[in-house]
């Protein structure tokens, strides 16, 4: 491949057409044209000051805020920078995505604990995180228990569920950008809002501190065993899913649509019979209709049609477009 004349030395690995959507929580979608499989933080840094293709950059740490556009939408170019962590939330188009695509490896999966703080790597499991805090006796992250994913998505979209979310426990964060420079920021500079942060489409969160409160290991682990036992009994939790598809709808939007106060968005898809529906092998969950699953040989665009199709039948009936909470990137075939 022409790309490969272009690419700097690291001491990560490069692979040429390598299976990509195959190894997210969906199963299913696209290969990669090159992945790159970074040694360590500095290897990443090296690449991106040193990889300067005269195209766009684009970030797929996590959905985008929007159900429309930008960088999810755009034709993908030879020269693109793609970085993924866990894949659980995203959907690799089945034609794949051309350029670089960088996969974070077990080193930015770091934990560590110290005192009333944990600071913990992006590729982090949310799950890992709470778990690392109650077995320390830190209370306030066991909500992390109930998000699908890493630390690096959840922080990117300001990820939360059971009423907290990620800017009511975060301290700081470590964000690289496209050129490879680091810095810090605060949630204040992040402008958290509900499922929305203005981390750049380039930037790469590297690692985040978040600050809890000193409680015993047995009452955090409870509200944990809790929190798990609500997942279990409303998610379709051992499924091939990619988590919650659709953000809640504003208070505006649902006044404007003249529904009750607190409607939410699996409410709306109820409404239009999107319980259940499937386009081939793309199910929306029976046990929770916010829940897309491969329901068995689903396509990439299996899945994205019938999203689409829900937005649209939500938006002819209460004129509200719902926003994904999924990444969809790549090309069509």
């Amino acid at each position: 491949m022409a790309i490969m004349q272009k690419l700097p030395t690291i001491r990560g690995r490069y692979t040429e057409n390598a299976s990509l959507g195959e190894k997210g929580w969906f199963r299913c979608g696209g290969k990669a044209e090159v992945l790159f499989k970074p040694a360590d933080l500095e290897d990443l840094q090296y690449f991106l000051k040193n990889y300067n293709p005269s195209s766009d950059f684009a970030n797929a740490q996590s959905p985008s805020p929007s159900g429309r556009g930008k960088a999810t939408d755009r034709e993908q170019g030879e020269g693109d920078v793609h970085i993924f962590g866990a894949l659980s939330n995203s959907i690799i188009r089945d034609g794949g995505l051309k350029g670089v695509t960088i996969r974070l490896n077990r080193y930015f999966a770091e934990v560590k604990v110290d005192r009333d703080s944990v600071i913990a790597g992006a590729l982090a499991l949310d799950g890992n995180v709470a778990l690392h805090a109650a077995e320390n006796g830190i209370g306030g992250l066991e909500f992390l228990s109930g998000i699908p994913g890493t630390i690096g998505g959840a922080i990117k979209m300001n990820a939360g569920c059971y009423g907290t979310e990620i800017k009511d426990v975060l301290v700081s964060a470590q964000i690289l950008n496209q050129t490879g420079e680091l810095r810090t920021v605060t949630p204040e500079d992040l402008d958290m809002t509900y499922r929305h942060t203005n981390i750049g489409e380039g930037d790469i969160v590297i690692s985040a501190t978040f600050k809890g409160v000193k409680e015993t290991p047995e009452i955090v682990k409870e509200r944990m065993a809790s929190i798990k036992k609500r997942r279990e009994e409303s998610q379709p939790i051992r499924e091939k899913t990619g988590g919650s598809t659709f953000a809640n709808p504003s208070a505006t939007e649902i006044a404007q649509a003249g529904l009750d106060e607190g409607t939410k968005v699996w409410q709306l898809i109820d409404g239009v019979g999107g319980r259940g529906l499937q386009i081939g092998g793309a199910q929306m969950s029976e046990k929770h209709c916010n829940f897309m699953i491969n329901a068995g040989g689903a396509t990439a665009a299996d899945l994205e049609n019938l999203g689409e199709e829900i937005r649209s039948r939500v938006s002819d009936r209460y004129g509200i477009t719902l926003r994904w909470e999924i990444r969809r990137i790549g090309e069509s075939l």
